[in-house]
C-alpha cells in the first residue's frame, strides 16, 4: 500500500475542494437581476443558458429584450437609435408590448399602456409586473413571465382584473414589435370567414374582405407574408393556435396561444391574429384573445408561449420550407411539454 506525505495529502484535499466549489459555481443557475437597461430603471432580468429576458416596469409593463444566443428578437427603439430612455419623459413604447382591446371601442388607457408598473421577482426564473388601477376601463393588469431552466420558452401570462363596480368586456391583445422585414408563416384552418384567409384594413379603417397582395399568399396550408404589403394592418381567423416569424438574423420567433372557436371574439372582424407589417424596422405580432365578460372583482387569464429557434433565413428567390417550419415548431413545443411534466 502506497503512503504519501502529509503535505501531499493536504494539497490533494484542498485541490479537490476547489474543484468541487468551481464545479458547483459553474452549474449554478443565473440569479434574477434588477438593472437599468437602455435608460429604463428597475428592470428585471431572467436568463438561462439559451435566452435572456429583460422586463420593464417603468413604462407599460413590457418585455424589452428577448434574446437567443445574444440576438434580441424584439425591436426596441432605444437600442436601435442608441438614445436611452430619459426618466420622466415619454417612452418609445416599443419592443414586447401587451394591451387589452377591442382596439376600436376601448377608451384611452395610458395608465395601463405606458404608465408606471411595479415589478417583483417571484422565482428563480419568474417575475411579475402589476399596473395601477385604470379608471376609464375599470381594469388592473398583472403580467407574469416565466422561463424554463433550459430552452427558449418564455411564458407570458396577462391577467385582466375588473376593479370597477360594473361589468367589463375586454380582450387580451398582444402587440409585440419584432425586428422588421421578416417572413410571417401562419397555419390555415377551416372553415374561415375570409375568402382569401385574411382581411386587410384599408385607408380610413375600411376592412377589405377580399384583398390581394403580391407579398401575401396561401401555400400548402399556410398563409405567408413575405414582405411589406400595400396596407400594413392585416387580420386572420386561424384557430391553429400558433404562428412563426422568420427574421433576417437567422432566428425564428414562434408564438403559441390558446384559441376558443366557440367563444365570442369581440375585435371588429372577430380576429384571432393580427399582423401589422409597415415598411422598414419593425413588425407587430398580435395574438388576440376572446371577449372576457367580467363581473366586479373577477379576473381572466390568457397565456402566450414564446420560442426562439435557429432558422436560416431564405435567400432571395428561395421559398420557405413550410413543412420544416411546422416540424421545428412542433418539436419545440413537444420538448417543452415533456420537460414540464
Amino acid at each position: 500500500m502506497l503512503r504519501y506525505p502529509l503535505v501531499v495529502r493536504i494539497f490533494a484535499f484542498i485541490t479537490c475542494c476547489c474543484l468541487l466549489i468551481a464545479s458547483s459555481l459553474c452549474a449554478a443557475p443565473a440569479q434574477p437581476k434588477v438593472l437599468t437597461y437602455h435608460g429604463y430603471p428597475n428592470c428585471i432580468q431572467l436568463e438561462n443558458d439559451t435566452i435572456r429576458v429583460v422586463l420593464c416596469p417603468a413604462a407599460g409593463g413590457r418585455v424589452l429584450e428577448y434574446s437567443y444566443q445574444g440576438k434580441n428578437a424584439l425591436y426596441l427603439e432605444e437600442e436601435a437609435t442608441g438614445k436611452p430612455y430619459q426618466p420622466g419623459q415619454r417612452a418609445s413604447m416599443s419592443a414586447g408590448r401587451f394591451d387589452i382591446g377591442p382596439e376600436k371601442t376601448i377608451p384611452r388607457h395610458p395608465t395601463l399602456w405606458s404608465g408606471k408598473w411595479t415589478g417583483e421577482v417571484v422565482g428563480l426564473y419568474a417575475a411579475r409586473l402589476t399596473s395601477a388601477n385604470d379608471e376609464p376601463t375599470g381594469t388592473q393588469l398583472v403580467r407574469e413571465f416565466r422561463i424554463d431552466e433550459k430552452g427558449s420558452r418564455l411564458a407570458c401570462t396577462q391577467i385582466i382584473k375588473n376593479v370597477s363596480d360594473k361589468v367589463t368586456e375586454w380582450c387580451h391583445w398582444s402587440r409585440t414589435f419584432a425586428l422588421g422585414n421578416g417572413i410571417c408563416v401562419i397555419p390555415l384552418t377551416t372553415p374561415s370567414r375570409f375568402p382569401n384567409r385574411y382581411v386587410m384594413y384599408e385607408t380610413g379603417d375600411l376592412i377589405n374582405l377580399l384583398p390581394t397582395d403580391p407579398n401575401i399568399r396561401a401555400r400548402d396550408g399556410f398563409l405567408e407574408i413575405t414582405g411589406v404589403p400595400r396596407e400594413p394592418k392585416l387580420g386572420m381567423d386561424s384557430i391553429a393556435g400558433w404562428f412563426a416569424y422568420l427574421m433576417k438574423n437567422d432566428t425564428m420567433f414562434v408564438k403559441q396561444f390558446p384559441v376558443y372557436p366557440n367563444r365570442v371574439y369581440n375585435e371588429v372582424a372577430g380576429l384571432t391574429i393580427s399582423i401589422w407589417y409597415p415598411e422598414d424596422r419593425r413588425v407587430e405580432l398580435e395574438p388576440i384573445g376572446p371577449r372576457e365578460r367580467l363581473q366586479p372583482g373577477k379576473s381572466a387569464v390568457f397565456t402566450e408561449e414564446w420560442f426562439l429557434l435557429p432558422y436560416e433565413f431564405p435567400a432571395d428567390g428561395q421559398d420557405v420550407n413550410l413543412k420544416e417550419v411546422e416540424r421545428l415548431v412542433k418539436v419545440a413545443i413537444k420538448e417543452t411539454e415533456s420537460r414540464s411534466r
